[in-house]
């Protein structure tokens, strides 16, 4: 397994700030084919917010997902990792608080994100969480519960 953060860590943060509405969120979601975006105030990382949250935190609460903000919904003040921290501290971090996405921050500044299925793909690249994490996103595809 890769020893650094760095070495499995997704480069580049797609980011919204946080008087953003829910609806901006979440087409950058769509059209980066991603399920989060880091909530940034200035370089300031400041929130995580998911697809999930989106769901679950205001659609499901009755929300108006065009007047809600990103900063009302997210998951305020997140973990943070450091691309030079070991992967073994970033799992540890998620395994505690039962989180699948770390913003990695160098000197202040996101500069990208680490995941489970980054982890995943970096522990055991032909596991199905890998395959499924190398994937495109269908936005056509059908699920089942």
């Amino acid at each position: 397994m890769a020893e650094f953060v760095r070495d499995v860590m997704t480069p580049g943060v797609v980011a919204v700030r946080p008087a953003a509405s829910l609806v901006e969120a979440a087409q950058l979601m769509r059209d980066h084919e991603i399920g989060a975006v880091v909530v940034a105030d200035g370089q300031d990382v400041v929130g995580v917010l998911t697809d999930r949250d989106i769901a679950v935190r205001a659609v499901a609460e009755g929300l108006d997902p065009q007047a809600a903000s990103a900063g009302a919904v997210c998951t305020s003040d997140p973990l943070v990792v450091g691309p030079y921290d070991r992967v073994s501290a970033a799992v540890a971090l998620m395994r505690a608080h039962a989180v699948r996405r770390l913003p990695v921050v160098e000197a202040g500044m996101p500069v990208g994100v680490v995941s489970l299925g980054d982890l995943a793909e970096a522990q055991s690249p032909r596991s199905a969480l890998a395959d499924i994490s190398r994937a495109a996103a269908d936005s056509g595809a059908r699920t089942t519960a």
